[in-house]
């Protein structure tokens, strides 16, 4: 397992694919409307699984912000530690 996901890494993660800088991402936004496809989606959650958080795309669906994504993949990667 490589280094736990943080926040920053979060939003760098993010960023790549909307292709804005990191500081930029609003986490209030909605995955959807901010260009995110589910081919991006899941090649995010499959990163984010290596370094602990393990989400299904269905669990990310369900959320309608970047925040509450985050809030899940910490909480996944706390209980798997």
């Amino acid at each position: 397992m490589t280094a736990p996901l943080t926040l920053e890494g979060f939003r760098a993660d993010l960023a790549e694919f909307l292709y804005q800088p990191p500081d930029e991402v609003d986490l209030d936004d909605n995955p959807l409307d901010a260009g995110l496809d589910s081919l991006r989606i899941v090649t995010l959650i499959e990163q984010w699984r290596e370094k602990g958080a393990d989400v299904t795309f269905v669990e990310l669906a369900e959320c309608a912000t970047f925040a509450q994504w985050w809030q899940l993949l910490s909480a996944r990667q706390e209980a798997a530690t």
